[in-house]
């Protein structure tokens, strides 16, 4: 079934993921995660009132309650889950998809990730099977639940003045609304009303076209920094006061100045495979040592709670933290990285002069090529760089990664495109150039 990916559920409402299967993936869940009571929260979404009530239709059918707490960002579902002892969960979001699409994100007991490997690989075997469903003797009920208030005090113990910013904040007409003036307050705010409909550009803060209002406003209104969030309120990024995006990685590494330079919490800190080497040398300052992990929510939570890190994060602007039982909150993030630049520029220091510190590289960004032999290009381009020199590190658990003195590249599989994705770091330009073009050539063999 389309709609069963490696993080989550999602895909086009009325072709991948419609009432029937929905009902059914509600029917079903207990027979991965069983538990009386279930939390439910969704998104804005034109079709996530139709997903709510076909889901939930499922769950008490089959004899199931459930605890709906109504329009909530992802990450307030997350933090309720682990936070009032909930055994399941489930979100209706897409996330950064197209208004068309919708989706569902499922966690277990302490907000741990329900991924494809860690059982939607079992539900999507019972959804698509010819299993009746009948009604339970006694049908589960639905209760509403209120958590607003507490979720947005606890993220307000994060929040510290930053009055002496002036900030532009686009909440891409997503679930950010929902707390993001209490949290930020005096800011120039666009797109900051739920609408469904996204009506002034998709809810992907990576996509460039995304980016274009926020740069244009920060500019116009000479801003410190620029906030914008994607549709589902769990990821971040920034724009600097030039109107440059800041790369998300290199945010991984700020963040440091707060949990482990002001905070002094010890525990490892947790970066995706494509994340820049800038992150290790900078935090290398705090004796902190940077663990490198698989791409992806379902991995990266979890590997975050294995390990006890104090906080991590992915280049697609997830950050995950301790402190919020190991998961991702893009309201959280924004809320250190004000305190944090509001301190550096009452020392006359800009954001733009803090991102270019912290990384001494020239960076690809994401090179996407549409192939069907992935893998066979991907041991092309390692077998190809590897013979030329023994690379000083080789991780291959997610892609390969390949690490020389002066540059270091990854290549990987999308797990939910059909693309095979390259990132380059170099210290020099001419460098960086000469190697995406190697890396061109030798994929488009496969192509």
């Amino acid at each position: 079934m389309k709609a069963f990916k490696a993080y989550d559920i999602r895909g086009e409402w009325g072709t991948d993921l419609n009432e029937a299967i929905a009902y059914r993936i509600g029917y079903f869940l207990s027979d991965v995660l069983d538990t009386d009571t279930y939390l439910v929260g969704r998104d804005m979404r034109l079709s996530s009132d139709t997903l709510f009530e076909a889901l939930t239709r499922g769950l008490t059918d089959r004899g199931k309650n459930v605890d709906s707490i109504g329009l909530s960002t992802t990450p307030m579902v997350y933090w309720s889950t682990a936070r009032y002892g909930y055994d399941a969960s489930i979100q209706i979001t897409a996330s950064h998809n197209p208004k068309h699409h919708n989706g569902l994100k499922i966690s277990a007991a302490n907000a741990l990730p329900v991924g494809y490997d860690t059982g939607l690989n079992r539900l999507e075997e019972l959804v698509a099977s010819d299993k009746p469903t009948p009604c339970a003797e006694q049908k589960g009920i639905i209760r509403q639940k209120d958590v607003k208030a507490d979720y947005l005090a606890f993220q307000q113990q994060f929040v510290g003045d930053h009055s002496n910013l002036n900030i532009a904040v686009d909440c891409s007409n997503g679930m950010a609304t929902l707390f993001v003036h209490e949290l930020i307050g005096n800011a120039h705010y666009i797109n900051d009303t739920l609408d469904g409909n996204f009506p002034n550009h998709e809810p992907n803060p990576l996509e460039a076209s995304a980016q274009e209002q926020i740069k244009t406003l920060v500019l116009k209104e000479k801003c410190d920094i620029g906030l914008l969030f994607d549709g589902d309120a769990d990821r971040i990024t920034f724009i600097d006061e030039k109107g440059r995006f800041i790369s998300p990685d290199l945010i991984i590494a700020f963040l440091g100045e707060y949990f482990v330079g002001e905070l002094h919490q010890k525990g490892i800190v947790l970066q995706d495979i494509r994340s820049s080497r800038a992150i290790q040398e900078y935090l290398d300052r705090y004796h902190v040592k940077v663990e490198t992990w698989r791409v992806g929510r379902a991995y990266a939570a979890l590997k975050l709670r294995e390990l006890d890190g104090c906080y991590g994060g992915e280049l697609a602007g997830h950050y995950y933290f301790r402190d919020f039982y190991y998961s991702d909150s893009a309201l959280l993030a924004a809320s250190i990285v004000l305190r944090l630049l509001a301190k550096h520029k009452k020392e006359g220091k800009t954001m733009s002069q803090i991102i270019d510190e912290i990384t001494p590289y020239y960076n690809s960004g994401e090179i996407n090529f549409k192939i069907e032999r992935k893998q066979e290009a991907m041991d092309a381009v390692r077998n190809h760089f590897s013979s030329l020199e023994k690379p000083e590190r080789f991780l291959d658990f997610d892609g390969y990664r390949l690490d020389y003195p002066d540059w270091w590249f990854n290549i990987r599989p999308s797990n939910t495109e059909p693309y095979l994705r390259f990132l380059c770091e170099a210290k020099s330009e001419a460098k960086l150039k000469k190697i995406i073009e190697t890396v061109k050539g030798i994929v488009q063999q496969y192509s």
